[in-house]
């Protein structure tokens, strides 16, 4: 048992910020790069968010705590399940919970990190909207206890839910985060403060990492970041920055799941003259997520042809079997029969129709939870829209008076989306980072390169030495 107590930790989670993201445009951020030590992160396959993070916190691998990718396919439901909350989904003990048996005192705040309902972390706060009988999303946030929600809602206002993702996505949901985690750090005190910054993440996507509006997301969530680093040097709090991934310039998607319809592997059921993806009757699929994808096969007599015909789609990099998983840490039962690597510039779409006039009315709308695979149009509104605001509001103005209506605003061109992740970053200061502070860093200061698994570790040292 411990007699010092353990120092008080807040991780900041700037999702997509690398090194090469750092400059005289981001003041803050280069500072607090000057008074460290900056280390390169080798992100995992697939470099996405919940697997990241899951690496980030338990310290091993997809074969160990199973998130393999931010949705799979559940073959005893035979459904596609993206995006689900649940922290029972990750096999593996978690920081906190291995800084707790060191010493019993730790508290933890997560705050929006994924996987964060009915987690035994003390304090967490995430997105859950509200969706109602009548067809509407209203913003709302999941907290525990409980009554963080309310606190939270009552100071700041509802959490900016159409800010977080979608076409309107700003940096004002990171703003939100951020406030919201000084006020459970002030009334609360907990001692690992794991907070998550996304705005970074979602405008390189939207625009392209060497864009203008690229730069202009780098000076906003530096703001950001400034008030947090002020916030937790008056709390004498030892603050560590890491990201996920580095995001990649891209030019278009790779339709995986046509290709595999054209040879009649995958089903689809017809609904009003819309198709639906039949997962569980398909001979085999792909759950697309950014640049990689899982691709089921339902009978082992069709991998040999689901594997040629992966292999010779173009935009496809690597097809990675039984082998290949293992060697990728990747091998878990949630995984696909092939692992797919798209090509560098390319990301894998979810689309299985041959027609748009056939996708599911889903398709057009930010709908993250039916659609069997990630789509980053949904950071658009369809350009062929003429009037978009009018457009908008007034499918907003039928919803409030009680109509059911789709906003069915999201483009179907693949080619509209300027960034992506997924794959190893093809020169370290492109990847993901850990920075630690001078005099904080663990080991004494580390620099180079490591797996993003050594940051659990990473974190306990700071929280738990000298």
């Amino acid at each position: 048992m411990r007699t010092d107590p353990p120092h008080k930790t807040a991780v900041l989670n700037i999702v997509a910020l690398s090194e090469n993201r750092i400059g005289a445009h981001t003041p803050n951020l280069q500072r607090f790069r000057e008074s460290g030590t900056l280390t390169h992160l080798v992100p995992p396959l697939p470099a996405v968010t919940t697997t990241s993070q899951a690496a980030l916190l338990t310290g091993v691998d997809a074969r160990e705590h199973g998130i393999v990718g931010n949705g799979w396919y559940d073959r005893e439901s035979a459904e596609v399940k993206f995006w689900k909350q649940s922290n029972h989904l990750v096999r593996a003990p978690k920081v906190w919970e291995t800084a707790r048996e060191r010493d019993p005192s730790v508290t933890c705040a997560k705050m929006f990190w994924w996987y964060n309902m009915y987690s035994s972390a003390d304090y967490s706060v995430t997105p859950r909207p509200q969706y109602r009988a009548d067809g509407r999303k209203i913003p709302d946030c999941y907290a525990e206890p409980p009554r963080l929600r309310d606190d939270l809602q009552r100071e700041l206002g509802a959490f900016p839910l159409f800010r977080f993702w979608g076409p309107a996505a700003s940096v004002e949901s990171s703003r939100w985060i951020a406030d919201a985690s000084i006020r459970v750090d002030r009334a609360h005190d907990p001692t690992l403060s794991l907070v998550y910054l996304p705005h970074l993440d979602y405008a390189l996507q939207k625009f392209g990492p060497d864009s203008p509006e690229a730069k202009q997301a780098d000076t906003e969530i530096d703001a950001v970041v400034g008030d947090l680093l002020a916030h937790y040097e008056r709390r004498e709090t030892r603050v560590m920055i890491v990201s996920e991934y580095g995001i990649e310039p891209v030019t278009d998607g790779v339709h995986i799941n046509r290709a595999l319809r054209e040879a009649g592997l995958v089903r689809v059921r017809v609904e009003n003259g819309r198709e639906l993806l039949d997962a569980g009757a398909s001979r085999a699929f792909a759950v697309a997520d950014h640049q990689v994808a899982h691709v089921y096969v339902r009978d082992e007599a069709d991998r040999p042809a689901v594997r040629e015909i992966c292999e010779r789609t173009t935009g496809v990099g690597r097809v990675l079997d039984a082998e290949g998983k293992r060697a990728h840490g990747i091998d878990h039962e949630r995984s696909g029969e092939f692992v797919l690597i798209s090509e560098p510039g390319r990301w894998f779409t979810y689309y299985y129709w041959l027609d748009d006039d056939r996708a599911p009315d889903f398709a057009r709308c930010v709908d993250i939870h039916r659609k069997p695979g990630y789509d980053p149009c949904e950071l658009f509104i369809d350009p062929a829209i003429g009037f978009p605001r009018l457009a908008i509001g007034t499918r907003l103005v039928r919803k409030k008076l009680g109509f059911r209506t789709l906003m069915d605003l999201i483009p179907l061109d693949a080619s509209l989306v300027r960034g992506s992740h997924g794959r190893a970053p093809t020169r370290p200061e492109l990847g993901p980072l850990l920075m630690t502070q001078a005099g904080s860093s663990p080991g004494g200061g580390m620099g180079g390169a490591m797996p993003m698994t050594g940051v659990r570790d990473a974190i306990l040292e700071t929280m738990f030495s000298g």
